[in-house]
């Protein structure tokens, strides 16, 4: 067996503290030796904090990608449910300009800041109450319900968000391995030293149960 025994790791982490102590110090060093300097540098986040920046870019691009596949579906929904109540204007113009809204603000993982990813969530919290509204107007017109395309806008309505929510999971979970590296101690200092990176905004639940997927109802 090759388990490492408690009192191993714990010399190895006092290790590995020590030499990003070491290696934090050393701001202008004329010369390392390759060797030691590879060794102090693997347990100080060298490779691990770009990676989980990277982790985190990934993850942003897929939670932006999964809103915009819901953005994509609401002019065919709402065109839908126009030929059957066209009458229901304010409902309609509603989703439409919520929709506006909502695509308009973008963000790179370069952007990130709390304030930045509040706008975005509100925009997305804006069009996904109008979606709502319009969901609950269909429930009063019975042939509309038993429309195939409706039916199958719902079906892909209701498994976007399903994604949207799951690509947030994997969102919360990239950032805080992120935000760990880049202000925990040991590697915070190679950060401090090397990267000077900044930690990246969290989603909030801004209203009761927003962590959970809508339910699309038949």
């Amino acid at each position: 067996m090759n388990d490492v025994s408690p009192r191993g790791r714990r010399v190895s982490s006092l290790y590995n503290a020590a030499a990003c102590a070491t290696f934090a110090g050393m701001r202008t060093p004329k010369v390392l030796v390759p060797a030691a300097a590879a060794l102090a540098l693997a347990g100080c986040g060298f490779q691990a904090i770009p990676q989980a920046d990277n982790s985190v870019s990934a993850a942003w691009a897929e939670v932006q990608n999964q809103y915009q596949r819901r953005a994509d579906l609401v002019p065919n929904l709402v065109e839908t449910v126009r030929g059957y109540a066209s009458h229901e204007r304010e409902t309609l113009e509603g989703v439409v300009q919520a929709r506006a809204k909502a695509t308009q603000v973008t963000l790179s993982a370069d952007q990130l800041t709390p304030e930045n990813l509040q706008r975005f969530e509100q925009a997305q919290a804006q069009l996904g109450g109008a979606l709502g509204r319009l969901l609950a107007v269909a429930e009063n017109y019975p042939q509309l319900k038993a429309n195939e395309n409706f039916r199958d806008l719902q079906v892909q309505l209701e498994g976007t968000e399903n994604r949207i929510a799951i690509s947030r999971r994997r969102y919360i979970t990239a950032v805080q391995e992120y935000n760990n590296l880049v202000t925990v101690p040991p590697t915070s200092w190679t950060n401090a030293v090397l990267y000077h990176k900044q930690p990246k905004a969290q989603f909030t639940a801004t209203t009761a149960g927003a962590e959970q997927a809508p339910r699309v109802k038949f």
